[in-house]
């Protein structure tokens, strides 16, 4: 059994070819993907597969989800270990102007931010933008 296969089944999730073919890709990318990017790397899938297994990896903990400001849901596995907690597992992410692209920064943690009595926080997501290392040369 390979390690794609074990991290799938940890979490519940059967590993079909397609699926470990997915988490493969997102594996090599070192920048969040949108379904279309997914979708022009498996062109030949079904559309419906393609978006199923995605939901199948967010509902199980296998990725999460980022909203850049861009307009487009963009996803990036997440790390080992996280839970997608409120509380310890949210981290910053960077999204270029230049290139357009966004990435985790998972090192860089949101820290706890204590609300006022009667607001329950369900979600947090905290993008920089700006110039990444890449865009500014560094």
């Amino acid at each position: 059994m390979t390690e794609i296969e074990k991290t799938l089944e940890n979490h519940q999730v059967r590993p079909t070819a397609m699926r470990i073919l997915i988490y493969k890709y997102l594996a090599e990318k070192k920048i969040t993907v949108a379904l279309t990017d997914i979708e022009s790397a498996f062109a030949k899938a079904e559309r419906t597969t393609l978006y199923r297994t995605i939901k199948t990896f967010e509902e199980n903990g296998i990725v999460h989800h980022i909203e850049d400001g861009t307009g487009i849901t963009k996803y990036a596995l997440c790390e080992p270990g996280c839970n997608c907690d409120l509380e310890q597992d949210l981290h910053l992410h960077f999204h270029c102007h230049n290139c357009d692209e966004t990435v985790c920064l998972t090192e860089h943690k949101i820290p706890h931010i204590n609300l006022p009595d009667g607001y329950v926080a369900e979600n947090a997501n905290l993008v920089l933008k700006g110039i990444c290392e890449k865009c500014s040369g560094r």
